[in-house]
């Protein structure tokens, strides 16, 4: 019986594992006013939410204020790899319009303002 249930369990974790969303995951940013992260995207009910669990500047880990902080928010799947919702840019402490269309292990993650019609773009690559 404990084998029956030990198989089971690890059925229903690799049943997970192949079906979590192709966004979920360790990303790395591109460098940004000398600074990049490692940003874990995860569900947040719906949708999917990043975290900054990372950072680094000058190519060595520092302990940035941002970690922890959320700047991938409420990212609803839209098909296709596209996702819509929210970016945070911590060098300006501002919110933006967020759009992600995913690529194999590439994200083009997208700030906009004026209901999308200027945005700025960053490539983000997955590392895990």
């Amino acid at each position: 019986m404990k084998r029956f249930i030990l198989t089971a369990i690890a059925a229903i974790a690799l049943t997970g594992a192949a079906h979590a969303d192709p966004i979920e995951g360790v990303w790395q940013t591109e460098v940004d006013d000398g600074s990049y992260a490692h940003v874990t995207i995860a569900p947040c009910g719906a949708n999917f939410c990043g975290t900054i669990t990372r950072t680094f500047q000058n190519g060595g880990e520092y302990n940035s204020p941002n970690k922890g902080k959320q700047i991938v928010r409420n990212m609803a799947a839209q098909g296709g790899g596209a996702y819509e919702g929210r970016v945070w840019r911590p060098s300006n402490d501002k919110v933006y319009l967020g759009k992600v269309q995913l690529s194999g292990n590439q994200m083009a993650l997208r700030g906009c303002v004026a209901g999308g019609l200027i945005c700025a773009r960053q490539n983000w690559v997955k590392i895990n």
